[in-house]
């Protein structure tokens, strides 16, 4: 996958104990923020881009879509003064990351950013998490030839069920009181969706089980939405007036690419999670809203990082016309089993505060780096994942211009716009 980081910041302890994904947004500068990817965020630079299968159903709008699409974490990467990332080339990750992550040295890592999606979310449900997890384990299960897989498939199945069905008051009373009745129903539809499925497995429709995974981990993913009652935190006081986005958003990237005859234009999904990057992904949101990076190019693209937002001239940032300064944030790193983020906090010998508004996507993983760990994580802030054609941001080249950046939902998310008063 590819992730969509921002700042810099040390291997250090152990964020969120969730696997590398693929696409990242992360954020530049010389703040960086560690997740063990439960979130998205400016600080963690971590994440690949899986290459998917050569298949393809035809084209979406302007870009065609590969059938079984992975969704990308994009790491936004800020990057004013940031250490140089030509590390990321070399196999061997600095000295104290191996020992950090030896913990998570074990099972496969998630790919999948809507899974990282769902378990970013800010709740502490075991009993939907119960049913979660056999449904994303599907994916494993598929992974072996044939109909064999549905074996697997099957005991997945008879797990998720029996989990919902004993769980069920449990799931429904962690529901905002307000979506009491929204939960109601999406519980009965993942139900009636798992016994589908049970059918879909009984008749050895192999091909039929993925879309109708996708379909109930959508419902999960709702039900845990719902979850959800307003901001869970407040952001430290220094930052309160700043853009903020207390929850999520959705951006729509249009890039026109120059050199792929099969690919001219193409609309890169990103999901953006406030949740556990509110100041980071507030920033991203607000510079979006100003149209900051229409028009912009790709500035880096090396097979291993592909890099935007450093504006023409000597400035490394956004200028806020309001202070006629660059404006910069914090390196914020939300840690395993923390409720709120810690803000520029680094071990190394960097400025801790200074991302703007560079960004970047880390395509590859060393494959020296453990499983479920990804060298990006204690680095950068990770704010986001592309979820739709992130398989595309590898043919992207430098000199590629993005169109476009449009806010397709979560606005109503995001708190001080300052965008509003640009002049």
């Amino acid at each position: 996958m590819a992730t969509l980081s921002c700042h810099w910041s040390p291997p250090t302890a152990i964020r969120r104990s969730l696997p590398a994904i693929s696409t990242k947004l992360n954020c530049f500068g010389n703040n960086r923020r560690a997740s063990w990817i439960r979130q998205l965020g400016f600080r963690s630079f971590s994440s690949k881009l899986s290459r998917l299968p050569d298949d393809h159903r035809g084209k979406l709008n302007l870009c065609r879509v590969k059938e079984h699409t992975v969704s990308v974490a994009l790491t936004i990467g800020l990057l004013l003064s940031s250490p140089s990332l030509d590390w990321v080339a070399n196999a061997s990750p600095p000295g104290p990351v191996l020992p950090d992550l030896s913990v998570l040295i074990s099972g496969p890592p998630i790919k999948d950013p809507g899974a990282l999606l769902r378990y970013a979310l800010p709740i502490n449900n075991k009993a939907i998490r119960e049913v979660q997890k056999p449904l994303e384990d599907i994916t494993e299960s598929l992974k072996v030839a044939g109909v064999k897989a549905l074996d697997s498939v099957e005991r997945n199945v008879k797990q998720a069920s029996r989990a919902l069905n004993q769980g069920k008051d449990l799931i429904l009373s962690d529901v905002a009181e307000s979506k009491k009745e929204e939960g109601k129903e999406l519980i009965d539809k993942l139900a009636l969706g798992m016994e589908e499925l049970r059918q879909i497995v009984e008749e050895r429709n192999r091909d039929a089980v993925a879309p109708k995974q996708k379909e109930l981990l959508q419902y999960v993913g709702s039900v845990e939405e719902d979850m959800v009652d307003g901001f869970p935190y407040e952001v430290p006081e220094e930052y309160r007036k700043v853009p903020v986005l207390k929850g999520r958003a959705t951006v729509d990237m249009k890039v026109k690419v120059k050199d792929n005859p099969n690919l001219e234009n193409c609309v890169f999904r990103i999901v953006l999670d406030g949740y556990n990057a509110p100041v980071t992904a507030g920033n991203f949101v607000d510079l979006v809203e100003r149209h900051y990076y229409d028009g912009m190019e790709i500035q880096r693209a090396d097979g291993f990082v592909v890099q935007t937002g450093d504006p023409e001239g000597p400035v490394e940032g956004f200028i806020d016309p309001s202070t006629e300064k660059i404006r910069t944030i914090p390196l914020e790193i939300m840690v395993d089993g923390d409720k709120t983020p810690v803000y520029g906090e680094t071990l190394e010998e960097f400025e801790n505060n200074s991302a703007s508004s560079q960004v970047f996507w880390l395509l590859k993983e060393s494959e020296l780096t453990p499983s479920n760990a990804n060298i990006l994580d204690g680095r950068y802030t990770v704010f986001g994942y592309v979820t739709e054609n992130e398989d595309y941001l590898a043919d992207l080249k430098v000199g590629d211009v993005i169109e476009s950046m449009q806010v397709v939902s979560g606005l109503d998310n995001l708190v001080n716009p300052s965008y509003k008063t640009a002049g």
